[in-house]
């Protein structure tokens, strides 16, 4: 039987997510579906930061400045539990350079600006500051002197003339943040529906064919929105309507086990050029440092893994910047790499493609009756306000209104999110009998969501062996999330695996955790535990011989 909807969306990014969530509070009957989990993409390999782009003040995409540092202070006021202020140093080697080519770029040049001096960081933060007075929620920048940089971190490289510090920020766990907008389009209109793991088999006409754990299923959809990041031109081949929209850069990331550069480091992130004049950066994520990011041509999302290459090339940078620690291979606990699905472009410098968004149509044809509107570039950091611009454009097409505006609108476990976090716990520890450290942990982790959480543990919450997480805290995920896989578990709805904490004892618990909730057979348990296993390994590098330990 075939289903007639508004709107079918094909990827359940962060950038599908957004819009689902948006489409399903004004009313809309949306499908999202992913032929993976939700956030597993390219939304899953982020740097991890929620920024103004302060870079792109030297492209001249002032706008997308402007709504950056809007959507961030956005962002931290909705989703306070996921999202955290981040203060930023970027340590300066020079007072005059980099001004010319700075300007040279303004006016269309395709050379990146190099050893950006103090003069020219000065006016730049300044820009920053501006563009980010709408919703201010975290001071203006100061540049510090060369003696101060150096008390403030110490192993930093004594070459340095100034360093500027301003503020942006972070986010704790990017793949359940996109989990949560997906659970809220689905409270917000209980018709819709959100489909992980399941494919897109074939079209007949007007209908889209879909199979997945639910069986199969036959949609008919008013319009379809193809928000599949890197897959872009793949899907639209699959619907029949070919294209090349998407020219991809591959960025990875690895995490450190390295104490001493935490403490340095302050909580701060250091924002710094390489000596080849890439952009890295490297800050304090949940107890690791991580460490990133590449920017190289690649066109494979499903074949991408953070290479020796990459590596090197982080450790070296580090050992550039910071020659006061030491750094090797053996404190990487784990990596991980992706594929930025920008516009097609010849730009000879990666960094120089635009992060602006864009959303094209490929009109209907005598095959189909709906359009395509494909969700095209972007930023983490703006997905919203593409989502509300994208939502308005669909609204119209399907002669509806908007309802509700998205802009206040609190994320997952942000809704109701306290003052006064002490007071909350307190409050929650009474009512589930848990104790109030236990009920502030979780409060960080997931927000209000925790009261949920802590009510399942009570006042006996069984701990896994090598980790903070409960048994009870993890079965009421699997049975409340949509969890379909031991890494929808462990990658995606929390943060185990990313920290190289989870052990093979606890992975091989929470398998059977997995089993009795899902009604798993023996087979499925053990092949699901050796899949998640042996990906940890070869594509994130995790060895959990090590994580035991640690």
């Amino acid at each position: 039987m075939t289903q007639d909807i508004d709107v079918l969306i094909l990827g359940a990014g962060i950038n599908g997510a957004g819009l689902f969530r948006d489409l399903c509070e004004q009313g809309v009957n949306a499908v999202i579906v992913d032929k993976a989990d939700y956030g597993g993409g390219t939304s899953a390999a982020p740097s991890r930061l929620i920024h103004g782009g302060i870079k792109y003040l030297e492209t001249g995409e002032l706008r997308l400045v402007a709504q950056s540092t809007l959507e961030r202070n956005l962002l931290l006021k909705n989703a306070p539990h996921l999202v955290k202020p981040l203060p930023t140093v970027i340590p300066i080697f020079s007072w005059l350079r980099g001004i010319g080519p700075a300007l040279r770029t303004l006016m269309g040049s395709t050379t990146a600006p190099r050893s950006r001096g103090a003069v020219l960081m000065k006016a730049g933060l300044a820009m920053y500051d501006f563009y980010g007075r709408r919703h201010r929620v975290m001071p203006r920048h100061q540049l510090w002197s060369r003696a101060r940089a150096l008390r403030e971190i110490p192993p930093l490289s004594p070459r340095i003339k100034a360093a500027g510090q301003y503020f942006d920020a972070a986010v704790t766990l990017p793949e359940r943040l996109v989990w949560e907008l997906v659970a809220d389009g689905l409270r917000a209109n209980p018709a819709a529906r959100a489909l992980n793991h399941t494919a897109l088999t074939g079209t007949d006409g007007d209908v889209i064919h879909l199979t997945g754990p639910q069986g199969a299923l036959s949609l008919r959809p008013s319009i379809v929105v193809n928000a599949a990041g890197p897959w872009i031109d793949r899907v639209n081949a699959a619907l029949g309507a070919p294209t090349r929209m998407i020219g991809g850069t591959k960025g990875s990331h690895i995490l450190l086990d390295h104490p001493e550069l935490l403490a340095a480091l302050k909580g701060r992130m250091i924002y710094f050029e390489a000596d080849d004049g890439r952009i890295c950066l490297v800050f304090p994520y949940l107890d690791r440092a991580l460490v990133g990011s590449t920017d190289i041509r690649a066109d494979d999302p499903d074949d991408v893994a953070c290479d020796d290459a990459e590596i090197a090339y982080f450790l070296d940078a580090l050992r550039g910047l910071l020659p006061g620690l030491h750094f090797d291979d053996s404190q990487i606990v784990y990596a991980y790499s992706g594929i930025r699905p920008l516009p097609a472009s010849d730009a000879a410098n990666p960094g120089l493609i635009s992060r602006d968004h864009s959303a094209p149509e490929i009109a209907p044809d005598a095959n189909r009756r709906w359009p395509i509107i494909a969700l095209v570039g972007g930023k983490w950091t703006t997905f919203r306000g593409f989502a509300e611009e994208v939502t308005d454009d669909l609204l119209a097409r399907l002669n509806a209104s908007r309802r509700i505006a998205t802009d206040r609108l609190p994320i997952g476990g942000g809704r109701d999110y306290p003052a006064d976090a002490g007071a909350w716990s307190d409050d929650a520890a009474r009512r589930s009998l848990a104790a109030p450290a236990r009920a502030r942990h979780l409060l960080a982790r997931y927000g209000t969501t925790a009261a949920a959480i802590l009510a399942a543990e009570g006042a006996a919450p069984i701990m896994l062996a090598d980790s903070d997480h409960s048994e009870q805290e993890l079965d009421w995920i699997i049975r409340h999330e949509q969890v379909d896989t031991l890494a929808d578990l462990v990658m995606r709805r929390t943060a185990l695996a990313v920290t190289g904490h989870l052990s093979a004892r606890d992975l091989a618990r929470i398998a059977d955790l997995c089993a009795a909730a899902l009604d798993w057979d023996a087979a499925r348990r053990d092949r699901e535990l050796r899949e998640t296993q042996a990906m940890l390994l070869t594509r994130h590098r995790l060895r959990m011989d090590q994580a035991a330990s640690a």
